[in-house]
């Protein structure tokens, strides 16, 4: 998140950080978002059915003109219905080479598999989970002394590199939509 919002304070920036959300009120990219002037919202989800939690979502999204959700850290999976209105419109970062090792350990599950490299995707988020079309991907070797958290880390510089270059490649030629 801190790498979008980052980039979208270059003067060349086709896309604008509206509101930074999160399910997690404490969040430290809420802090952060904040004290960058953007307007941020915190919904917990806990105790709440998750069609009225993705309907507050939804209503502050809208209510602060996003066209596009970018979801950054975000490690909920979104409803069929809600993906549904937002339809080519939420693109997400994923630690793998999509579309190998879908959800989580993904550094681990590289490493055990014996894979020579590692990397990173942005894809168009769908009703699956990581299945939808792949933007753009970058690559890092697995180095024979790896843990899962060095490899991470490395992959993470790759992360901060792409996602705000493509996410601005995407929004450029994405066509605009009234809903």
């Amino acid at each position: 998140m801190a790498a979008l919002v980052a980039a979208a304070r270059a003067a060349d920036c086709p896309y604008e950080v509206a509101l930074v959300a999160s399910d997690k009120p404490d969040a430290a990219g809420l802090v952060h978002a904040a004290g960058q002037g953007i307007a941020t919202f915190a919904h917990s989800p806990r105790g709440i059915p998750k069609a009225e939690y993705e309907a507050a979502i939804d209503g502050a999204l809208r209510e602060a003109g996003v066209e596009t959700i970018a979801l950054a850290g975000y490690m909920r999976l979104l409803s069929g219905d809600f993906v549904a209105r937002w339809r080519d419109r939420i693109v997400n970062i994923h630690p793998s080479l999509l579309p190998a090792y879908k959800g989580l350990d993904t550094h681990a599950r590289a490493i055990a598999a014996g894979d020579r490299e590692a990397g990173c995707s942005v894809h168009v988020v769908t009703e699956e989970l990581d299945a939808g079309s792949v933007l753009a991907q970058a690559r890092v070797p697995i180095l024979p002394d790896d843990t899962a958290d060095s490899l991470a880390a490395r992959v993470l510089v790759e992360e901060h590199r792409l996602y705000p270059q493509t996410l601005a490649e995407y929004v450029t030629r994405r066509p605009r939509c009234s809903t």
